[in-house]
């Protein structure tokens, strides 16, 4: 059984031609450049060598495709072509993946989508279910055809759905999109009502085909109930929601650390900018032009973070519900808080006028913004005023209030001139700058949708957000100096095969992303910069932003790709992010600030399954988050179904459009079947489908007039008729594996056709 390379240290030079050969023949999924820079331990500039390397093998045919045999996947540690499956969620586009049932190997698993014709079939599956499977090689991975549902499917799994009467028995409609109702018996529904949100667990199949057989265990209220929106996602996504005894014990017992060995920053005008809702107060901030004659128009910037580690000490029952948590999930409703609400919403935030134990960084700022030092200091602070992004922003437009207009001269006016340094500095490293607008979702007193509107983005918001990026710098690089283990933020370089996607999409558009040159967040925004006026803008930041590779925690650093950083931590938000809260005791330790910081004997291997760990947790509150935001959208818009809506096609799948409404953001799907009698090619390097025999071209982009035809606020899910196109610039059509293409056929259940082969080819292999 092949291996992957061990990780021996730091590497001294580049792999071997030979052996990045062998790595790539022997791996059983697919590899690019991230994946050989990890195995060989490849770091820093050495990164930038072995692309070069990478792209001459490439050049030179050294990197060909491996040759496909019958069997060859089982031999490179590959799957067999039937094999039992886990279904473990879905993808942006809402196609069901899945993992092998049994996965043992240190590499992560193949990517297995499965076949959407699977919900069209007498048994329908959905996330969680066991399912034997027939693959067959794709893309990017497998494409799985369900054979059947394994009978073991959920077990004593719980399933959250609404429970309605039907006769003397009952049904109830799972939460989740594309799961099959489930049957209960009367005597099995515990009293529950129609309506009314129940958990029940799975107990057999129906027979003949009928429907799967459940019993409620537990009911948690009525689905109209506004808050019910919220509880969905939390159960859904398994959120922990309630504290143990000696958490909350522990929580209320604490008291604020007395002065002490802290340093006394009481006397500087601190002052607190957080959104006019915000439920905590992690940083405070303050700025004064720096006098040393040395540095003529620099600045110096204080950010005062939340001491929570003083709090929170390694190990303790408080430290293992965070860590259970991972970081806060905001809901338009709620927050489900990392910590209890004693410190979350008490001695840990930094409320107006209270003593308060921070860990704050003492930066200055030349004046081109290029920081010239810094110094942690572990104190005590007293914020002079908690202030709202728009108050902000008025007193810096010249319409101060009665709390700003005292505040302006000393806090306000240098705030913002330390920021016009530091910009200076940000444009001048280019980082990815994506024009995303974020739509918010306003609730009115009982909880219902009043209002969906785009936020506003202020210079107030930028000027925090510089500020924090400034002071999670510094922490990396203190805990770098001091050889003290920093869980980095880390977000690499797109991967080869997602550039190689977005590369041919974009000349199909007409824009270039040239091949061999040092990948860099500026050759995007020069992309972005010549789209922006243009009719392709909003889906050029699209496709850009997909190619992007996802954030996450590692105490090995791969540097910041997105901010153009070499090094990056989370410092600033302790109260809702456990990687913080690490970062702070390592600062701690690095700086002999006491013995709470982080042990000493911290295993790496431990730290790195940590950070992991916060990773998914991070990942599962994105998408309760989405998935809230969906469950709102489409109640917002249950009373307009029938009507007609102007939105933009968001995304092109094998079974249908997604369309994104422009009054609301809101997403919902245009199925196939409704498109025409005709068979479409679904061209993924276009992302499009097109007719084969009409010819119709439904593009990535494209402007469309759509009609409501069905929201269903326990799902989320919309679905719409297309009335009408207005294309974009059409795409020309870029070279494609025909495997990059799928074949599917409107108005009936979809099939994967093999692809049309070449009787010259053929002869020729």
């Amino acid at each position: 059984m092949s291996k992957r390379p061990g990780r021996r240290g730091k590497a001294s030079k580049l792999p071997s031609k030979a052996d990045i050969r062998k790595f790539v023949e022997e791996s059983p999924t697919r590899v690019g450049r991230r994946e050989i820079a990890r195995a060989f331990n490849i770091t820093g500039a050495d990164r930038v060598a072995l692309k070069k390397l990478l792209v001459d093998m490439r050049e030179a045919g050294e990197l060909g495709p491996r040759p496909a045999r019958r069997g060859a996947a089982e031999e490179k540690g590959g799957l067999p072509s039937v094999t039992v499956l886990e279904i473990t969620g879905q993808d942006i586009d809402g196609e069901l993946l899945a993992v092998p049932l049994r996965w043992r190997r240190r590499v992560p698993p193949p990517q297995i989508v499965i076949a959407g014709d699977a919900r069209q079939t007498g048994q329908p599956v959905g996330v969680g279910d066991r399912v034997l499977a027939r693959l067959s090689p794709a893309e990017d991975g497998y494409l799985a055809t369900v054979m059947r549902r394994l009978s073991i499917t959920d077990g004593a799994r719980k399933i959250l759905g609404v429970y309605q009467r039907v006769g003397r028995d009952g049904r109830v409609q799972p939460v989740e999109k594309g799961r099959e109702e489930i049957a209960v018996a009367h005597e099995d529904a515990q009293g529950a009502r129609s309506g009314e949100l129940v958990l029940v667990t799975l107990e057999s199949s129906g027979r003949g085909g009928g429907l799967r057989r459940g019993k409620v265990i537990d009911k948690l209220g009525s689905v109209a109930d506004a808050r019910a929106v919220s509880l969905i996602a939390i159960y859904e996504h398994g959120i922990p929601v309630e504290f143990s005894e000696a958490a909350l014990e522990a929580a209320q017992s604490a008291r604020p650390p007395e002065l002490g060995a802290r340093t006394d920053l009481r006397e500087f005008p601190f002052a607190t900018i957080d959104p006019a809702d915000a439920r905590d107060h992690d940083d405070a901030v303050w700025a004064e032009a720096d006098q040393n004659p040395d540095n003529p128009g620099g600045w110096v910037v204080y950010v005062a973070i939340a001491d929570v580690a003083c709090f929170v000490k390694p190990g303790s029952v408080l430290d293992r519900e965070a860590l259970k948590r991972g970081n806060s999930t905001y809901f338009p409703d709620r927050v489900v808080p990392m910590l209890p609400e004693a410190l979350s919403g008490g001695l840990c935030s930094l409320h107006e006028g209270e003593d308060r134990a921070c860990m704050a960084v003492r930066m200055v700022f030349d004046a081109a913004g290029n920081k010239l030092r810094h110094k942690f200091i572990r104190s005590l602070i007293r914020s002079r005023a908690s202030l709202t992004y728009a108050q902000v922003q008025a007193a810096e437009d010249g319409a101060p209030d009665a709390v700003t207009a005292p505040l302006y001269e000393t806090v306000i006016a240098p705030l913002y001139g330390a920021y016009r340094a530091l910009a200076k500095a940000r444009d001048a490293r280019h980082p990815l700058a994506l024009d995303l607008p974020e739509r918010r979702i306003q609730l009115d007193e009982d909880g219902h949708v009043a209002s969906i509107a785009v936020a506003r983005r202020l210079d107030a918001h930028q000027l925090i957000e510089e500020f924090m990026i400034a002071a999670n710098v510094c922490a990396a690089e203190e805990l770098e100096r001091h050889h003290v283990p920093c869980m980095y933020r880390v977000h690499e370089e797109p991967a080869l095969e997602k550039l190689e996607s977005l590369r041919e999409f974009l000349k199909s558009m007409g824009y270039e992303l040239a091949r061999g040159q040092l990948l860099t967040p500026e050759i995007f925004n020069r992309i972005l910069a010549k789209a922006a006026e243009t009719e392709h803008a909003h889906v050029i930041n699209q496709v850009i932003l997909r190619a992007q590779s996802q954030a996450h925690y590692s105490p090995e650093n791969h540097g910041h790709f997105g901010l153009a950083l070499p090094r990056y931590a989370h410092f600033t938000s302790p109260i809702r992010r456990y990687a913080d809260i690490l970062v702070h005791r390592g600062l701690i330790r690095a700086c002999k600030f006491g013995d709470d910081g982080l042990p000493a004997a911290q295993d790496m291997a431990a730290l790195k399954e940590t950070g992991e760990q916060i990773s998914a947790h991070e990942r599962r509150s994105m998408a309760a988050e989405r998935d809230s935001a969906d469950r709102y959208l489409a109640a917002y818009l249950s009373d307009r179904v029938g009507a007609e809506f102007e939105g933009v096609i968001s995304g092109v799948t094998r079974f249908g459009l997604f369309v994104s409404l422009d009054e609301t953001g809101a997403d919902g799907l245009v199925p196939i079947a409704s498109l025409g009698d005709d068979y479409y090619d679904h061209d993924e390097a276009l992302h499009a489908l097109v007719g084969r025999r009409t010819g119709k071209f439904y593009h990535l982009g494209d402007a469309v007039t759509v009609r409501l035809l069905e929201a269903v606020p326990v799902t989320g899910g919309l679905r719409f008729e297309l009335l009408s196109v207005e294309a974009t610039s059409r795409p020309q059509p870029v070279r494609q594996s025909p495997r990059g293409k799928q074949r599917v056929r409107a108005g009936k259940p979809k099939t994967k056709l093999p692809p049309r082969k070449s009787k010259k080819k053929a002869r020729k292999r």
